[in-house]
């Protein structure tokens, strides 16, 4: 008995220091009972699909200044990507594609040097027509690199009759999966054995997916001023001299070579040797540009008393 009373006492006195802990609380992400990518019913029955979800959705849900710098960027850039993906028959989904890829970083670059929103490989990039070099890079074009993941995005569900398939073949490639397929004996993704990279991506876009339709659900309490406008407040000329030096068309065009790289992230250096004469289509910032975009974020000055 008086083991018994020293047990409880213990309890009483850890669960009192519990709830007085400094620390945040740490819950675990709901998983939904129904979900779906690109209109493909995602088997959450199974034990495997559903922990699956759970960890990604934890890792993204806990990734807190990376993934809400991810979810402020989401109305500048779908306003972009969206309308690619409708044009070339690609489902809507597959903006969080491009999200897990970069997380909505136009000048996203990774240690296997695949670069901008798309994460597109140099070689791929020039296979499908991107100018691809030091001066400038098209694989940092948002609309451009866009339409190049649309056109891998059609080949891949042409080839496996399956865009969550097709979303595996971005990451491992379509031999890849292929292989990988073929030898297994299956035609569905969450039936396959992939790498440990393939195997938690599809899960990884389904996370974004989750949190951007319900953010304040996974703890992101954001406003609809505090996503980042739309920079829409632009004209767009055509360049095509031999040698091009990037200042001086921004100081000719009454903007700043800093602005010009705001619209054009495949501009790479200060000057660009277009010995070929290549047409390039360059957005020029318009009057009140930056003015205009702060304007619409509602921003606030906050000022801090001595106490």
């Amino acid at each position: 008995m008086r083991y018994l009373f020293a047990l409880m006492a213990a309890f009483t006195i850890h669960a009192a220091s519990y709830a007085q802990s400094p620390f945040s609380k740490v819950v675990i992400p709901s998983v939904p009972t129904f979900l779906e990518f690109a209109g493909e019913r995602v088997p959450l029955e199974n034990f495997d699909t559903r922990e699956s979800l759970q960890r990604e959705l934890l890792v993204t849900s806990y990734m807190h200044s990376s993934t809400l710098r991810a979810l402020l960027h989401t109305k500048r850039y779908f306003a972009i990507i969206e309308p690619i993906l409708e044009a070339n028959g690609v489902p809507n989904d597959f903006k969080y594609l491009a999200m897990a890829e970069s997380g909505l970083n136009p000048d996203a670059v990774s240690a296997a040097r695949a670069a901008g929103l798309w994460q597109i490989m140099a070689g791929t990039g020039r296979d499908y027509g991107l100018l691809v070099g030091s001066e400038v890079d098209e694989r940092y074009d948002i609309e451009k690199s866009t339409e190049v993941a649309c056109k891998y995005l059609l080949e891949a569900y042409e080839e496996f009759g399956s865009w969550t398939l097709a979303a595996a073949a971005y990451n491992l490639g379509k031999a890849g999966v292929r292989k990988r397929i073929d030898k297994q004996g299956v035609t569905n993704y969450y039936d396959a054995f992939m790498p440990e990279e393939t195997l938690r991506y599809i899960f990884r876009i389904l996370s974004f997916k989750l949190i951007v339709e319900n953010p304040s659900f996974y703890g992101y309490m954001i406003q609809s001023r505090d996503y980042y406008p739309v920079l829409d407040n632009y004209t767009e000329i055509t360049i095509d001299d031999a040698q091009i030096d990037w200042s001086k068309v921004a100081r000719e065009n009454g903007t700043t070579y800093k602005m010009l790289r705001q619209l054009n992230h495949w501009i790479r250096d200060y000057e660009y040797s277009n010995t070929a004469r290549r047409k390039l289509t360059v957005k020029i910032p318009g009057p009140g540009f930056r003015a205009d975009t702060a304007s619409e974020t509602d921003m606030e000055t906050i000022n801090i008393e001595d106490n």
